[in-house]
Parts: structure tokens; C-alpha cells; sequence
């Protein structure tokens, strides 16, 4: 009797794995992330949306956080895709935020590519995975790859290289071959957008959280903050980019950092005045 219970948890298992319960646990990786070997790579496209830069200010503030701040990480900026519409230049805000630990790919996006790929070699041969937070399209992604894949032949890109992507709209404004390449190759994420409450990631677009600074005590993260402020209010909807209401309006968006939310395990993150209080110093 014993015997056939076995056989039929065995049987049940293969059904559940065969109907695509099982694969459905397995395909979101979220937490998995190695902070001892792991790269991070957070890659915006800054254009035309604002949003970016206070992404940016949020990615430096988890980032203090002691739990995150000896994570092996890298900035990539001007990311973007095939969508129309002026860059907003990030370089002041990067470097304040991020040092040199940033590549400038709207500057030049070939030697972008040459600068990452030597970072993403290093932690591969370290057996490192790559986690890329698209805080934009996926063109740069693919770009990256197709050097990895030359370069490494023996590497398994599908899964050694993690993309997540939150974004309907960054989908659509990536070059539908590439979007396809990288979906195919990599371990590709599509998570519920982190523009929304309350739907499976934290939700960071809020129009309403206006009181960020009385959060924070840090002096470098204070200035940060107050730069990708500034900046971002110079350039929202300026000369035909995109108009960030929540941003216009004084509020916050940085709904692309769900993605590293998503990449650190913190998806019971629920919102903007939580990861303040939670993470800003």
C-alpha cells in the first residue's frame, strides 16, 4: 500500500510539472540574486521620460543600505530603443550617484558595450550570473550578448543572464528582433509594473509623496536626491518629451527600480513612503 502512495505522489508531481505548475513556480527567479558573486546591472534608457533619474537617486539609496551597499553593480546610461523623442542627459546625476561605476552609452554606444562587456566577463569566470534591470528597452542587452556569446562561447547565456523587464511600453520601443533575441537567449522576466500598488511588486510612481526630504539625513544622499529633483524638473516634457504628470505634479516616479526590487528578493516592498522609510537614511 505504502509503495502505490509513492507511485502516485510520483505521478502527481509529473502532472503538475508537465501542466506547467511546477515550471510556473520555477520560471520567476526573484531572489535569487548572489550578493558574494552576482552582477547587477542596471541599465536606463533616459529618454524621453524623466523617470530615469529618479530611479537613479533610488537605486544610490538602496544601495547605502548595508545590506546592498558591497553588491557588485554597474549604471549603464542611454539604453534606449527605437522611440522617438529627446535624451535627458543624466551625466552630473550619475556621477554623483554612482562615481565612475557607470558607462555612457548615448555618448558612445560601441565602446559602452567594449566597457560592460569586460565587467560582465569578470564576473562570469568568477561563475557569477548577470542580473540586468531594464530600466528601459533591450537593445543595449542584445548588443551585449551577441559579444558574450562570441567572446564566451561555452557560456550558457540562458542561465547565466537574468533580464528583467517590467514595462509594457519599454517592450514595444525595443527593435522587435532584438526584444526576440533576448527573449529567446536569456532567462527573460516580465514582472507586473512597478508604476501600480499593490499588484506583485512595489509601486513607485506617487504623485502625492512629497515630503521625501524630510526623510532623509544622509548629506550624499540628500544632494543626490535634490540633483535628479532638479534635473528631472528641468527637462519633463520640455521640448517635446514625455510629461511626467506624477513628477510635474511634485510627486516621485521611479517605478523602474521594481526591477531591482524584484532582482533582491524585496518584492513585499509595498510603495514610495515604505521604501523611504525603510531604506532612506
Amino acid at each position: 500500500m505504502k509503495n502505490k502512495i509513492v507511485v502516485l505522489i510520483a505521478l502527481a508531481i509529473c502532472f503538475l510539472t508537465f501542466n506547467g505548475h511546477a515550471t510556473d513556480i520555477k520560471i520567476s527567479s526573484e531572489g535569487d540574486f548572489n550578493k558574494e558573486r552576482d552582477l547587477l546591472l542596471v541599465q536606463f534608457d533616459c529618454k524621453t521620460d524623466v523617470d530615469d533619474l529618479h530611479t537613479a537617486a533610488a537605486l544610490a539609496t538602496i544601495l547605502s543600505d548595508t545590506l546592498y551597499s558591497k553588491i557588485n553593480f554597474h549604471a549603464v546610461a542611454g539604453t534606449y530603443g527605437i522611440q522617438k523623442g529627446l535624451y535627458v542627459p543624466p551625466n552630473d546625476l550619475m556621477k554623483l550617484a554612482f562615481g565612475n561605476n557607470w558607462t555612457d552609452a548615448h555618448e558612445n554606444f560601441k565602446n559602452a558595450i567594449k566597457n560592460v562587456n569586460v565587467i560582465v566577463k569578470k564576473t562570469l569566470l568568477n561563475n557569477g550570473d548577470i542580473w540586468i534591470a531594464e530600466a528601459g528597452q533591450s537593445d543595449f542587452t542584445a548588443a551585449l550578448i551577441k559579444v558574450i556569446q562570441a567572446d564566451m562561447p561555452n557560456v550558457d547565456i540562458s542561465k547565466r543572464f537574468h533580464v528583467v523587464q517590467h514595462s509594457d511600453w519599454n517592450e514595444k520601443t525595443t527593435t522587435p528582433e532584438e526584444l526576440l533575441f533576448v527573449k529567446n537567449n536569456t532567462d527573460y522576466q516580465k514582472i507586473p509594473d512597478g508604476n501600480a500598488v499593490g499588484n506583485g511588486t512595489p509601486g513607485f510612481h506617487d504623485a502625492e509623496f512629497k515630503n521625501w526630504e524630510s526623510k532623509i539625513s544622509d548629506p550624499k544622499l540628500l544632494a543626490i536626491w535634490q540633483l535628479a529633483i532638479k534635473t528631472s524638473n528641468k527637462y519633463n516634457g520640455q521640448e517635446g518629451r514625455y510629461k511626467n504628470e506624477a513628477i510635474f505634479d511634485g510627486g516621485l516616479d521611479f517605478s523602474d527600480l521594481s526591477e531591482v526590487c524584484w532582482i533582491l528578493g524585496l518584492k513585499d516592498l509595498k510603495d514610495t513612503e515604505e521604501f523611504f522609510n525603510d531604506y532612506a537614511k
